[in-house]
């Protein structure tokens, strides 16, 4: 099999392929990054509500505060290692000798 026959058989089920090809505009990468942001922060804004209710309440549903605990932990955890590869690339870019 021919690696030009593979091609044109992609190029014809996919278009957007094509280099300059009409492609659906998607959303820019400071608006994803502002999500990702607004949801780590409603994580952590929920994981303290359930932290202060079951201060209040005492321990009902202390699994499901873990929970939220956790997943908060988690996207904090990712957006801070997100940060640190941003900055080491913009530390790489500045090395960078033109």
């Amino acid at each position: 099999m021919r690696i030009d026959s593979v091609v044109a058989e992609s190029l014809r089920q996919d278009p957007s392929l094509v280099k300059g090809g009409a492609q659906a505009p998607g959303p820019s990468f400071g608006e994803q990054l502002k999500a990702k942001l607004l949801e780590a922060d409603q994580l952590q804004q929920e994981a303290d509500k359930a932290m202060m209710d079951g201060a209040a309440k005492g321990a009902v549903n202390i699994h499901e505060t873990m929970i939220k605990l956790e997943e908060a932990d988690i996207s904090l955890r990712m957006l801070v290692k997100f940060r640190n590869k941003a900055l080491e690339a913009y530390h790489e870019v500045m090395r960078m000798q033109f």
